[in-house]
């Protein structure tokens, strides 16, 4: 009965997105079903979590079909791991959703939408079948399409174009090469086709073997957004409300980045040194043109949506060392920047919605009127840029360690590089947004916070409260780092040992 748990967090947002429609001409009841739909799954996710670090992997045989020849949903710590981080992540900004959300996108499906999400964000978490992958992203590309594109702006429009077209050649790419790899070993099954790569993968094989997984490189990098396939992201993330663009950015493209490690430390093992040293490469590259163009522009969320980009690359940096250090370092660093990232893009919002614009010329001297926010503010900010105690300057030490452990001096030179010119990009929103004078032209932060006093401090309520508890998060994760990277690293060995999943898949 324990892997029946693995279910929930497919069948509680399914059910959420259901009662949303029912309950479709009550905004007051589809908020109040929403926030109970998030917070459901946060507590499911934990029991899962809780579960798998006590218990080992978990494996669902769905009615009963063996594996490989049923759909097979199977949670090791990496996948637990990653479920826990979805249901913070839901019940923040189901939360921040309610003072940020309009009611016109609420009466059209905003939070049917956000839970659809959220189920097949999940559903690509657990799969143990690559096909079924594929039809979580596809579940996942029409939720965040309509997100994305809920409320006809032209700015969104055009954004929501660009962004479903690239993920639309994403997806036939992932289909193309899981049709492939089918005709290769003959089963969709994920743990059968680790068993079985062993028997066609010799040496004379490696070609056909190496291009179909450049296939996988390559769909999945346009859904990770890595060098050269990220230009959909900065041209997209900006222009939605900031709830989804929070919602997006901390988790969207961590499903690409899971799926990159999971193909390619279960399945694509048979040339690391092509593969993996590609990957490299693609790392290094990822976060020098991310940082970089995070610090040419001048509106919050653009430069944030950089940041994402460049981040990716210390994710699959790990994965390129492909050691167990490594691997802890790279689930580590997701772990600290879906936290940190969607903080960052709330707060921005925040902003936004006081001052009614993201430019950082015409914004200042917020840190006089609001320095709370602005405290707030810092803490994922330094985080972000690796500055101790934080939870990112453990993560980053982490993959710095496996970096020179490894030999692999060039990328941790990049990494470091990287780092100061992140911290020198929060500065610059830090001096632009909070510190400098704010200019004559801004008329202040009276149109947020008029009306009632009741009102006025419920307001408050739905941002401060995800805001200030992502915060805790981050500090929590740099104060008890050794917790949380022991854990990170019992991850990390079981993807360096692929036989511990096909067994557990295959029940011993």
């Amino acid at each position: 009965m324990t892997a029946n748990i693995l279910v929930l967090p497919l069948i509680i947002p399914l059910a959420t997105a259901i009662l949303t429609l029912v309950v479709r001409n009550n905004i007051e009841w589809q908020r109040r079903i929403s926030l109970l739909g998030a917070g459901a799954l946060l507590i499911s996710s934990i029991v899962i979590l809780a579960t798998v670090n006590r218990h080992g992997i978990l494996v669902l045989q769905i009615g009963n079909w063996e594996a490989p020849f049923g759909i097979t949903f199977v949670a090791d710590l990496f996948s637990a791991i990653m479920v826990t981080l979805t249901g913070i992540i839901g019940i923040s900004i189901a939360f921040y959703s309610l003072g940020t959300i309009d009611r016109e996108r609420e009466a059209f499906g905003y939070h049917t939408f956000f839970h659809l999400l959220l189920m097949g964000v999940s559903g690509a978490f657990i799969t143990g079948d690559i096909f079924n992958l594929y039809v979580w992203f596809e579940v996942m590309l029409m939720s965040s399409f309509v997100l994305l594109a809920l409320g006809g702006r032209s700015k969104q429009i055009e954004g929501a174009a660009i962004y479903v077209t690239l993920n639309l050649i994403s997806s036939a790419l992932f289909l193309a090469a899981v049709g492939l790899l089918y005709g290769l070993v003959g089963t969709l099954n994920m743990a059968d086709i680790a068993r079985k790569m062993q028997l066609v993968a010799p040496p004379q094989s490696y070609p056909i073997l190496t291009a179909v997984a450049m296939l996988f490189l390559i769909a999945f990098g346009i859904k990770s957004a890595v060098f050269p396939l990220f230009f959909w992201l900065p041209a997209s993330y900006h222009t939605p409300p900031p709830a989804v663009s929070a919602l997006f950015a901390g988790l969207l493209t961590k499903v690409g980045v899971y799926s990159l490690i999971r193909v390619f430390t279960l399945i694509f093992i048979h040339n690391l040194s092509f593969t993996h040293n590609l990957i490299l490469i693609i790392a290094g590259f990822t976060m020098v043109t991310g940082v970089l163009g995070a610090i040419a522009q001048g509106e919050i969320r653009k430069i944030l949506s950089f940041h994402i980009v460049s981040q990716i690359g210390y994710m699959i940096m790990g994965l390129a060392i492909f050691t167990p250090l490594a691997l802890a370092g790279s689930v580590f660093y997701i772990t600290h920047h879906i936290i940190v990232k969607t903080n960052l893009f709330l707060i921005g919002g925040f902003v936004e919605h006081l001052k009614g614009t993201g430019d950082l010329k015409k914004l200042g001297g917020l840190y006089r009127q609001r320095w709370v926010l602005g405290l707030l503010f810092l803490v994922p900010a330094l985080s972000l840029a690796g500055i101790p105690p934080l939870s990112g300057f453990f993560a980053k030490l982490s993959l710095v360690q496996a970096g020179l452990s490894s030999q692999q001096y060039l990328i941790v030179a990049v990494s470091l590089a990287v780092s100061l010119l992140t911290l020198f990009s929060m500065t610059k929103i830090w001096n632009e947004v909070f510190w400098k004078p704010e200019p004559e032209t801004v008329s202040g932060d009276d149109h947020l916070f008029s009306g009632s006093t009741t009102g006025v401090r419920t307001r408050w309520l739905t941002w401060l409260v995800p805001i200030g508890t992502l915060a805790a998060i981050t500090i929590l994760i740099g104060l008890g780092a050794g917790g949380v990277f022991s854990l990170a690293l019992r991850a990390g060995e079981e993807l360096m040992d692929p036989g511990g999943y096909i067994r557990a898949v295959f029940g011993g």
